[in-house]
């Protein structure tokens, strides 16, 4: 009986996700960087400049991370992933965390051995074409040819889009999304359909933006967020935290500018936040100033929003969903307590 049990128990362990991964935390001291999983080109989001410096709102989160757990913004290793190599990458440790536009599903969630830490994004597929087209609405697309990335879940949200609405179109899929408006530039297709983030910052891309509209139509949810693997509950705390801190400092007030004199608040919620009291970094494994750290070299979650997709940048995308909690919004950050 006892051989059995043990037996059974082996068995059973075997089927747990990526036991392997644990101690993410312990193998990012040791290497003294975070590398995180980006898109390969995505404005506003995860992108290189000219100079080769990156730079997004997915960008910024890698940062804060590293912030938190090194005490540094700049330990970061960047690994651009095309969509079909992300997931494996993540799940093969090249990366210890994936930030790159990555919607939260069922399937990803359950099947594929991740955890969402989060949304950091709140999106939804939309419709880019050409104003020579002549049209206002997705309604008016029966018959046209599309360009999307493969391995997204774009190109299941079309097929459903298209079967409900009793229309027929067709597909060229590339690799990356530079790829895709490269073909919709050649005119290869007749619209580009993915998120629509992506899509205002693939219209920055044409030889000339204002050829090119964003129809108003939205036809899925797309709730992006990082992802980590599963089986490392203490390397999933600090990164789920890592969002919820950058959110907890935009309701708070603290920013990049004032948070050394935030130090001296009197606000236990702030107190909390930036480590002068209570035990949230050392209940995660990390110094008592980690989110002091992110806010200093990073900002707050409005900071980088405003900076890289919102008021502040080339696209100039309203916070909408993306707002607090208590600004009309669905941001809701958890409570340091």
């Amino acid at each position: 009986m006892k051989f059995t049990k043990i037996a059974l128990l082996l068995s059973s362990t075997a089927l747990l996700p990526n036991l392997a991964s644990a101690g993410t935390l312990e193998q990012v001291l040791e290497k003294g960087i975070v590398s995180c999983g980006v898109s390969t080109g995505i404005p506003g989001f995860s992108s290189a400049d000219s100079k080769g410096v990156w730079e997004g709102l997915d960008v910024d989160f890698c940062r804060s991370v590293a912030a938190a757990v090194l005490g540094s913004a700049d330990k970061v290793k960047y690994i651009p992933l095309t969509a079909k190599e992300r997931f494996t990458a993540l799940q093969s440790g090249e990366v210890d965390l994936l930030s790159r536009t990555t919607t939260w599903t069922a399937t990803r969630d359950t099947s594929l051995g991740l955890n969402f830490a989060g949304v950091n994004y709140y999106d939804g597929q939309g419709f880019l074409v050409n104003k020579k087209l002549g049209i206002t609405s997705a309604k008016e697309l029966n018959g046209a040819t599309f360009c999307i990335q493969a391995g997204t879940t774009t190109e299941l949200n079309l097929t459903d889009y298209f079967k409900s609405t009793g229309m027929e179109y067709k597909a060229v899929t590339y690799d990356t999304s530079g790829q895709t408006i490269d073909g919709f530039k050649k005119g290869r297709c007749d619209a580009v359909t993915s998120d629509a983030s992506q899509l205002y910052g693939l219209r920055l891309k044409m030889d000339d933006p204002n050829s090119v509209m964003v129809l108003p139509e939205i036809i899925s949810k797309e709730p992006l967020g990082p992802a980590v693997r599963q089986g490392d509950d203490a390397w999933f705390n600090i990164v789920r935290w890592t969002l919820f801190a950058s959110l907890e400092a935009e309701e708070l007030g603290v920013t990049s500018s004032n948070v050394d004199a935030m130090l001296k608040s009197k606000n236990p919620s702030v107190m909390r936040l930036l480590g002068t009291t209570g035990t949230a970094g050392e209940n995660l494994g990390l110094k008592a100033n980690w989110a002091y750290t992110i806010v200093k070299e990073v900002g707050n979650y409005a900071e980088s929003f405003d900076k890289h997709v919102g008021k502040d940048s080339p696209l100039g995308i309203s916070r909408g969903f993306n707002k607090l909690w208590n600004q009309g919004g669905l941001m809701y950050p958890m409570p340091i307590r």
